[in-house]
């Protein structure tokens, strides 16, 4: 009598595919969320943010050109697979949030509550693309790195990282903004920190 085997718990390519596609459009709705609100984030996202809020560049450009070099860093710490995957990820999301708005005007929302909805949104998106070995460049993968390298929390060294990001919002936004920002990231890494545990979930 053979003996049982367990499934496999590798995704298929659909999978991927569908988890890159929802993810990065929770992710993009949180970002359009934030910005209507006038609101920045952490990571590149937040540098993306603060960078076209001074200059007038489009979001999606400068989120893009940012990870650029993250992009490197994700080929050598995990492979050509994870590269391709987290580069079609920034480029779809790039295009998301030029396009979202366009379909989607929100106005003006209550400040808490974007900051609410817009955090958990993209950690939610973030959430389903690290499943699917996929970042969107940037502190995430370093991030992912570190957990996997030296056991420490993903969703800690993030929020270590976006707290650098969110300070330097200082010099741009109005201080009641930065503080429903840091509300923002506070839910976003929360969602990273609580649900992203190495052990507690089948699969990565």
């Amino acid at each position: 009598m053979s003996a049982v085997q367990a499934p496999s718990l590798a995704h298929s390519r659909f999978e991927d595919a569908f988890a890159i596609l929802s993810g990065t459009l929770f992710v993009a709705l949180g970002v359009v969320i934030l910005k209507a609100a006038g609101l920045g984030t952490g990571g590149t996202a937040g540098l993306g943010f603060l960078v076209g809020h001074a200059t007038g560049l489009p979001f999606g450009a400068v989120f893009f050109a940012i990870n650029l070099p993250f992009f490197v860093f994700a080929y050598l710490a995990f492979g050509r697979a994870y590269l391709v995957k987290s580069v079609l990820a920034t480029g779809l999301l790039a295009v998301e949030t030029t396009l979202l708005p366009r379909f989607l005007p929100l106005g003006a929302p209550d400040l808490w509550l974007a900051a609410l909805l817009g955090g958990l949104l993209v950690g939610m998106g973030l959430l389903a693309l690290i499943r699917h070995r996929t970042g969107l460049g940037g502190f995430g993968v370093m991030a992912v790195w570190m957990q996997e390298r030296f056991g420490w929390r993903a969703g800690k060294v993030q929020m270590a990282a976006d707290a650098l990001v969110v300070a330097a919002a200082f010099a741009l936004l109005p201080p009641v903004q930065v503080i429903a920002s840091v509300g923002g990231v506070v839910a976003l890494n929360l969602m990273l920190a609580l649900y992203h545990k190495p052990g507690r979930y089948a699969g990565f």
